[in-house]
């Protein structure tokens, strides 16, 4: 009768490593979603209000302003992103997606040096499946987003 007990001790100890394990898992993916998504995308206004440090990598969403596509010298590209309230000019080497020009939503990925995004990578946002849901609201509140027609 000795060995049952000791099993069902045994299971318990088993489950409850499970759980442990299960809960510090599920903590470090929740905690890498929002270090990668939300709590690291930024509007023009929200960069402008409260600059991310220097060296910190963002993304930043918006609209690509009318008349301030730059292509430079070699494959460097500026541009600036604006949500209607406030324009961040943006420097970008490589080559810009397909879907990629003025008056449309895009989303970078980099850094902000001396009040320059750097990006490291441009998403060309075409379609609110795209778009994250941030940057929409942001547009929405500025009044700059209009619903796609379907």
């Amino acid at each position: 009768m000795a060995g049952m007990k000791g099993l069902k001790k045994q299971r318990r100890v088993q489950i409850i490593v499970v759980a442990a394990v299960a809960l510090v898992l599920s903590t470090a993916l929740v905690g890498y979603a929002l270090r990668d998504g939300i709590n690291y995308f930024r509007a023009p206004a929200q960069v402008v209000e409260n600059p991310p440090p220097p060296g910190e990598v963002f993304r930043i969403g918006g609209l690509v302003a009318e008349d301030s596509l730059v292509r430079g010298q070699g494959e460097t590209i500026t541009f600036s992103v604006t949500d209607g309230a406030a324009t961040i000019p943006v420097t970008y080497t490589g080559v810009l997606p397909d879907l990629f020009k003025e008056g449309e939503g895009m989303v970078g990925t980099g850094k902000l040096v001396d009040g320059v995004f750097q990006a490291s990578e441009i998403l060309a946002k075409h379609d609110e499946s795209y778009m994250p849901k941030e940057v929409i609201d942001a547009l929405k509140e500025q009044g700059v987003y209009v619903e796609p027609e379907s």
